[in-house]
């Protein structure tokens, strides 16, 4: 490949990378906003639903979502109805995020729907979608890969890294995450 090719490759694929105009001014006014969001009363349930609302998610019935998450991209989030994210979650929503009814995110868990793609020089933007089933609950301080698809009623244990999809009622704990045996209810 000539040098004029490969400067041309890269340059494609830094291009290819950047954000939109659109997206870039939908980040910076989202990032004006964070305060009252962040900074809005913990019943005020309503309040950021309707925030979230506005800046494009989807969002369903009954949603509750703490004040000190940490939102980025918020129109690529489907809440379902009921579904929780507790404190100091983070929902990095480069690609989709879809959060099913009844599920619960709990403090400190990070769902990352962005990655690189490695195999490239240029390391170009991915944004693979995240998925949580109805009445699954992802634990304190776990950690969800892009691309990851967790099933209805599936458990991610504390501190567990799901880099894989995990089966619908299934337990996986630990780094890798590893299925456990579930004890009967």
């Amino acid at each position: 490949m000539s040098s004029n090719n490969l400067m041309l490759d890269l340059v494609a694929n830094r291009t290819a990378r950047k954000w939109s105009r659109r997206e870039n001014a939908g980040r910076l006014l989202w990032a004006l906003a964070m305060p009252f969001f962040r900074l809005s009363p913990r019943p005020f349930w309503v309040w950021r639903r309707t925030m979230l609302r506005v800046f494009g998610a989807s969002v369903g019935q009954e949603v509750h979502v703490y004040p000190t998450v940490r939102i980025i991209v918020p129109w690529n989030l489907d809440l379902g109805a009921g579904c929780a994210v507790g404190d100091c979650a983070i929902l990095y929503a480069l690609g989709p995020i879809t959060i099913s009814a009844r599920a619960t995110i709990s403090q400190g868990a990070h769902l990352c729907a962005g990655t690189h793609d490695i195999d490239d020089p240029a390391r170009p933007l991915l944004k693979p979608p995240i998925n949580i089933g109805s009445d699954a609950w992802v634990c304190a301080d776990a950690f969800v890969g892009p691309g990851v698809t967790v099933g209805e009623g599936a458990i991610v244990g504390a501190r567990a890294v799901a880099m894989k999809d995990v089966p619908a009622h299934a337990v996986v704990v630990g780094n890798p995450a590893r299925q456990i045996e579930r004890k009967n209810l």
